[in-house]
Order: C-alpha cells, then sequence, then structure tokens
C-alpha cells in the first residue's frame, strides 16, 4: 500500500518562496516511495475557523479529507512577523475537524516542517512557531526542519537552489516523513 503525504503551504501568492520549499520536501517524499499532494495558495484562502459553524465550504472539506486520510504531512509557511502566516495557521485550526476521529488530530503521523523569511529572524521563529503547533496537534515534527532564508537563498519552481545544502535538507525532510510513516505501519 502506498503512503500518501500532503503537503501544505504557501501564500496566496502563486509559486511563492514557502510553496517551492514545500514541493522540494515533497520530491524528498515522492522519491521515498510516496504517493503526495499539494495543498497551497487559493486552496487555502478559507473562511476563518469557527467550530460553532458546521457547514464547511469545499476547499475546508478537501483539507480536512487529504489531511484524514495522510500518512504523513508537510507544512511550509512563510513568516510574517516572526511567525506563521495567518493563512497557514487558519488552515491548521481546521485541524480540529478531526477531534471525533479514531486517529485524532494528527497523532501518529510525522510532519516536516518549514519555515521560509527574508531574514534569520523570521525564519527561525516561524520554524520554531510550526513545531510548537504541530506537538499541539499531536504530530510528530520531523528531527530535521527547515528555515530558508530567501534573502540569501532562492529557489525554482521545484524548489531547487545553488545551495546544495538547502535543496538536500528539504529533500530530507520529505524522506524523514515516509521513514517514520514506514515505520508506523
Amino acid at each position: 500500500m502506498t503512503l500518501t503525504v500532503v503537503g501544505i503551504g504557501g501564500s496566496v501568492r502563486p509559486d511563492s518562496q514557502s510553496e517551492r520549499a514545500m514541493r522540494a520536501a515533497l520530491a524528498g517524499a515522492r522519491d521515498a516511495g510516496a504517493k503526495v499532494r499539494a495543498i497551497t495558495g487559493n486552496d487555502l484562502a478559507l473562511p476563518f475557523y469557527d467550530p460553532q459553524v458546521p457547514e464547511r465550504t469545499e476547499n475546508a472539506i478537501e483539507l480536512v479529507e487529504a489531511l484524514r486520510a495522510a500518512d504523513g504531512v508537510v507544512i511550509a509557511s512563510p513568516g510574517y512577523h516572526g511567525t506563521i502566516s495567518g493563512l497557514i495557521k487558519n488552515a491548521l485550526d481546521y485541524v480540529e475537524d478531526l477531534r471525533g476521529d479514531e486517529r485524532v488530530y494528527l497523532e501518529g503521523r510525522a510532519v516536516g516542517c518549514i519555515g521560509v523569511a527574508y531574514g534569520w529572524q523570521a525564519t527561525v521563529t516561524t520554524l520554531q512557531a510550526l513545531r510548537s503547533v504541530v506537538h499541539s496537534l499531536r504530530g510528530w515534527p520531523t528531527p530535521l526542519g527547515a528555515a530558508v532564508n530567501s534573502a540569501e537563498t532562492q529557489l525554482g519552481p521545484e524548489g531547487e537552489s545553488e545551495d546544495e545544502k538547502v535543496t538536500r535538507t528539504l529533500r530530507t525532510i520529505g524522506q524523514q516523513v515516509v521513514d517514520f510513516a514506514n515505520s508506523r505501519r
């Protein structure tokens, strides 16, 4: 049975640096044998999460169903003012819809975390914030996370970089997600 890794990331700006970083990690997961799915850009433009409103938009339903079926997850957020973007945080708030599942929230799933910002301070604090949110959602952040400083490193359309260390780090995150999922089988 093929594992599924879902990537959540980017901004509403198509092909952003954080989306590209997520794609590089998903390429690592694909190379490790997983089927991958990316949820990016306008697919993340969701109404503010409200647990009191049971109706969900089509995009919200697709996000929750993808996460419900996922064996592993990759999350890449741009760093806005030192933390994850509101777009990514709101998408992660929808994980609350998994509270009644047998596998609550992100229980037992590896989650690769990537922070991308223009400068080291926001890059690192964004990564830390993602790891903290993943812990609270019962996910297992992969041992390797990525802090990509877009002031120093530009990523190509598939997440490739002239800095081989950055490319290798991003791909390793995807591989670690698959390795953990395989060990949980």
